[in-house]
């Protein structure tokens, strides 16, 4: 039996997304933005007695902190981007980061839900015009950092159209689901703030109080559904389930097999944005050089890293 890697024999494990720095910056950015939002909706909030003000801005502060999680993630994963004993590089940590602020969105989503409730119960007066306008201004904040934070790329997977590489990262565009994980936080934050001003809207025309906590309620509801999904797709990646709407084990079953040749056995994993890794191991009537069968493969861009198995017909199990 014959057991050889399929890639040069000495390759880098660079698993990075394409973008990794740019959307590092990104994030940094927004944290600054997020920041100084924060304390001026809680200010303002506080002044002018508006509960959903009050509340957003401390929402903000959790997604603040959330991102803090994904700025960190990025430049952990970036200084240790080529270190060996990461076995295959840091390209999944980002999914680490995203399942960890997806936790934290869960707990948002909880916190305004009971709130809101509880203010349901105990309504207070609210000082309208002042907290309608900080409030626009806070939602302002919100949807240029959702700009900032948006994925070109997170729909293109690239596997149709590139060579195929080992550790290069420059044609990987697979969804960063770090990346997402803020974005998801940012968008959070503009949803309560468009449910704070229709409620503060609401409120100066009819007198209801009510509104207010109620839009709250709504708001919880929806974060907590953004947040699953979160957790499931992120979660995915971390158990080594291929994301959905890829079927490379698919296509390297169509690459590989012949009339003579069997794939027996076969692993394919998620290892960063874009990057896949598989283990194949087939069995042959008219086994061939490891480098043929990496040549079969070579059009399947998204595999980063690749090892194969091959076995003679026959041969004693």
């Amino acid at each position: 039996m014959a057991a050889q890697d399929i890639s040069s024999h000495t390759h880098g494990h660079n698993f990075l997304g394409t973008d990794h720095r740019r959307n590092e910056r990104r994030v940094r950015l927004v944290i600054a933005l997020t920041a100084t939002t924060m304390v001026v909706e809680i200010a303002a909030g506080t002044v002018y007695g508006s509960m959903a003000l009050v509340a957003d801005g401390w929402h903000m502060s959790t997604h603040a902190a959330a991102m803090l999680i994904a700025a960190l993630t990025y430049l952990y994963a970036r200084w240790h981007a080529n270190d060996r004993r990461f076995s295959f590089g840091t390209g999944k940590l980002g999914d680490l980061g995203a399942f960890a602020s997806a936790v934290i969105l869960a707990l948002v989503a909880l916190l305004i839900g009971w709130e809101s409730v509880m203010r349901l119960a105990q309504p207070v007066a609210i000082g309208f015009e002042q907290a309608i306008a900080v409030a626009v201004i806070g939602l302002a904040v919100n949807l240029a950092c959702a700009w900032l934070l948006r994925d070109d790329h997170g729909h293109h997977h690239g596997h149709h159209h590139h060579d195929h590489d080992h550790g290069d990262d420059h044609h990987h565009h697979g969804r960063d689901n770090n990346l997402r994980a803020a974005y998801l936080h940012v968008l959070a934050d503009a949803l309560t703030s468009i449910l704070a001003i229709v409620a503060l809207l609401l409120g100066r025309a009819y007198g209801w109080l009510w509104a207010d906590p109620l839009m709250g309620v709504v708001g919880a509801l929806v974060i907590a559904r953004w947040s699953w999904g979160l957790i499931r797709e992120s979660g995915a990646v971390l158990l080594d389930r291929v994301p959905e709407g890829e079927d490379l084990a698919g296509d390297i079953r169509k690459a590989i097999e012949t009339e003579a040749d069997r794939i027996t056995d076969l692993h394919v994993w998620q290892i960063g944005p874009g990057h896949h890794a598989a283990i194949v191991a087939l069995v042959s009537s008219a086994p061939r050089e490891p480098s043929d069968y990496k040549a079969r493969l070579s059009a399947l861009s998204a595999l980063s890293h690749v090892t194969i198995e091959v076995e003679p017909a026959g041969a004693a199990g």
